[in-house]
């Protein structure tokens, strides 16, 4: 019997495949390519249950999925691959197509997006093909497929070769993009480690958003002579920050001489700011310079800004403008080469309004100013904290603290800490004498962190927030029972190593401080 092909009639398949390419063709010549539209005219043809576009990333020889079809955010995000393991890795590695016609019976299946494996009592088959851009492998391109009847392997893997051959070249940009940004990533972690290198690290601890804009401010100002106005609550670190300042600076070799404003009594404050001459009140036996002559060349604190008189606003105004003071007593104008660094947790416009602080001073001193999150801002930077002051307390008090339990950070985590830094500090070194057992434990805490609900502590925030910090303890639980054995602790919990990978990264813990 003859037989012959019924093009343009409706079971063409000829016919089908070509209108689907000519498409796919049209979507790929605009400027804004949309790479799941052509996956999804490729699965609506195929009859396909899924499929995957993955590339190859050349920085961390990793897999990664870059465009689907019926596969959750989720199961994207989490299926990463390596280079020759598995199918999709084998592809890219030997250049060969696969195919897979029981993925059920499959060991080289990894199936690291949950795909079943039969539909309807029926297997599920997979073929995967490389991608391609200049005889260079860039990607794969693999579908998963219910065969009901004939199976038809030949014309679908022919038509997966056709398409991903033709996507190559929007593949290629979208791996030169993941590569870039890989790098810049990379590039902006080194950046961020020289920064706290060079910003008193043995000091000022944080890994935090909010802690790395402050890194970014102390070391866009530090090089300058401009003045600058730290703000924040009580016990932030303030002072650190002055500090730092001060010794990233040209000035660093020069004075630097701190005041504690709200410390002076009015009566003196003026005498111990710009000094006094012999005779000029009751008691000045002797000439005396003030700390703003003392800091000359260098860079003077003033700590607790908010609190200076008005009588002494007038006269440090003067200082701001004309760089100029005068001792109590005498009227000779001494010139000062002084860079001014003020600090205060007061609210200077509502003093303003209230007629307590000068507005023209306020202007004066707010070249530059430079915001202190509370520690309650800064949750994350909490464990850094806890080991910083764990190390300091071992080395004064001669104790030998390996580690604090996952119950006594969380108890860290929700307090809402009034004191901020300070506080913590103290509560640490509380904890460090307390303990016996070279453990810190959430009963080495004072009372008032024990009791979250009668210090209006309870977890607060989404739902996502809340399972995140439950989640988060889990697996620092694990860790501290597996001793920070990884294939452990994921072993423990039921997942994979991959996965408590995802997590660890996602929740920045470290598993080398869990190891005893």
């Amino acid at each position: 019997m003859n037989s012959f092909c019924k093009f343009n009639t409706p079971d063409c398949y000829g016919a089908k495949e070509l209108e689907v390419l000519l498409e796919i063709s049209y979507l790929l010549s605009n400027r804004e390519i949309n790479l799941d539209e052509v996956i999804r005219l490729l699965a609506e043809h195929l009859a396909a249950e899924r499929i995957i576009v993955t590339v190859l990333n050349r920085e961390t020889s990793t897999i990664v999925i870059e465009g689907t079809y019926g596969i959750s955010k989720l199961e994207k995000k989490n299926a990463v691959y390596q280079f020759g393991h598995g199918v999709i890795g084998k592809v890219i590695d030997t250049g060969e197509t696969l195919l897979i016609k029981k993925i059920a019976e499959s060991d080289e299946f990894l199936n690291l997006t949950h795909a079943p494996t039969r539909v309807d009592g029926v297997d599920v088959s997979f073929i995967c093909t490389p991608v391609r851009y200049k005889d260079e492998i860039i990607g794969t391109l693999s579908f998963h497929k219910v065969y009901k009847g004939v199976a038809s392997f030949d014309y679908d893997t022919r038509l997966l070769k056709i398409v991903g051959s033709m996507i190559g070249r929007t593949m290629r940009r979208r791996q030169e993009y993941a590569e870039e940004m890989e790098q810049l990533r990379a590039e902006n972690q080194s950046l961020r480690g020289e920064l706290k290198t060079r910003i008193l690290p043995e000091k000022i601890k944080g890994n935090s958003s909010k802690m790395n804009e402050v890194f970014a401010l102390i070391e866009s100002v530090a090089a300058t002579d401009a003045t600058v106005l730290i703000r924040g609550e009580s016990g932030v670190g303030k002072e650190l920050v002055a500090d730092a300042i001060h010794f990233n600076s040209l000035r660093k070799s020069k004075p630097f001489i701190k005041v504690n404003c709200a410390a002076l009594p009015e009566s003196l404050i003026e005498s111990e700011l710009f000094g006094h001459e012999k005779g000029a009140f009751t008691g000045a036996s002797t000439t005396r310079i003030g700390r703003f002559e003392a800091a000359n060349g260098g860079t003077i604190f003033l700590d607790e800004f908010g609190d200076i008189p008005a009588s002494t606003q007038v006269k440090l105004l003067r200082v701001l403008q004309e760089r100029e003071i005068e001792r109590i007593g005498s009227t000779k104008p001494i010139k000062v080469d002084v860079r001014i660094i003020c600090a205060t947790n007061r609210n200077l416009e509502e003093q303003m309004r209230n007629g307590q602080f000068r507005e023209d001073l306020y202007y004066r001193i707010n070249v530059f100013p430079i915001y202190i999150p509370a520690l309650r801002e800064r949750i994350n930077d909490i464990p850094i904290l806890t080991d910083f002051f764990i190390d300091k307390f071992n080395k004064r008090h001669g104790k030998n603290i390996k580690r604090i339990t996952a119950s006594a950070i969380d108890t860290l985590m929700v307090y809402h800490w009034p004191g901020n830094i300070r506080e913590l500090e103290n509560c640490i070194e509380r904890a460090c004498i307390l303990s016996i057992d070279n453990v810190i434990r959430a009963n080495n805490l004072p009372a008032s962190l024990q009791t979250a609900a009668g210090t209006s502590t309870m977890q607060s925030g989404t739902l996502d927030i809340i399972l995140g910090k439950i989640e988060k303890q889990i697996i620092v639980d694990a860790l501290i029972a597996t001793k920070g054995n990884m294939a452990k602790a994921s072993e423990q919990l039921g997942i994979t190593e991959r996965v408590m990978g995802i997590r660890i990264k996602k929740y920045e813990i470290d598993p080398k401080r869990f190891k005893v």
